[in-house]
């Protein structure tokens, strides 16, 4: 009787332990975040998977589109998205636990293009400019009344075009460039940079219906981290061009 009482009261918790479990969601974007062989890697999903041991979080990691992360850690609890630019616009949107990573963003021709990019107002007349619409560096540029942007669905469309001459210029990142460039074909030998017009400080972002004695429980945790040399570990094990943190 004992031992039917205890059974049933495991299984009666199993819905409260699932409904509690974290979805930490991040999106394909190699050397940061991929699948290798079906299972996500890189450099944030190891940062993210060595806070959820440390943490005792009960916790999966899944890959899927940007704009759906997006829209989940913002609406559903016990949801966080990976690796997120923190900004004054999306200060309340969420929960921040971080950062975990800095990039800084230049602006990338084709080497034998020509152009010299020495200013933000050169690069808003050097012709069209692809980026990801999703990507916090188009909401930027728009911001700033750049009108030659060119909205794509991800890297690999971004560089295809720069490649095949359909565009002048991209944006992109220091941390993800080489990747980029090869999923559209090219290499770093291909082409040129410019200005360096941006840095980023990349965020965990939680659903804003976090509690907020969880976020800071990571923040200690990440901090413990950076303190005993883990975090400078891995980011040189796959970022080692990487601004230390």
């Amino acid at each position: 009787m004992r031992s039917r009482l205890i059974a049933w009261l495991v299984l009666a918790l199993l819905p409260l332990v699932a409904a509690g479990e974290l979805r930490l969601l991040t999106e394909q974007a190699p050397p940061t975040s991929f699948l290798r062989d079906g299972e996500p890697d890189g450099y944030a999903v190891e940062v993210v998977r060595e806070l959820v041991r440390r943490t005792g979080s009960p916790a999966q990691i899944e890959i899927m589109p940007w704009t759906r992360g997006y829209y989940l850690a913002r609406h559903d609890p016990h949801t966080a998205l990976f690796m997120v630019v923190r900004t004054p616009e999306r200060e309340s949107m969420f929960r921040w636990v971080g950062p975990i990573l800095q990039g800084t963003t230049r602006f990338y021709s084709l080497k034998d293009s020509g152009l010299r990019i020495e200013s933000l107002d050169a690069a808003a007349r050097a012709g069209t400019l692809a980026l990801p619409k999703q990507w916090y560096t188009y909401e930027t540029l728009e911001r700033m009344g750049f009108t030659n942007l060119h909205g794509v669905p991800g890297p690999r469309q971004m560089v295809s075009m720069l490649k095949h001459g359909r565009v002048k210029l991209i944006a992109t990142e220091d941390l993800t460039l080489r990747e980029e460039l090869a999923m559209g074909g090219l290499t770093v030998d291909d082409v040129q940079g410019h200005l360096a017009f941006m840095q980023s400080d990349y965020y965990i972002a939680f659903s804003p219906h976090t509690p907020p004695e969880q976020v800071a429980n990571w923040q200690r945790h990440l901090e413990a981290m950076r303190a005993d040399g883990s975090l400078r570990r891995i980011r040189q094990r796959w970022l080692p061009q990487a601004e230390h943190l």
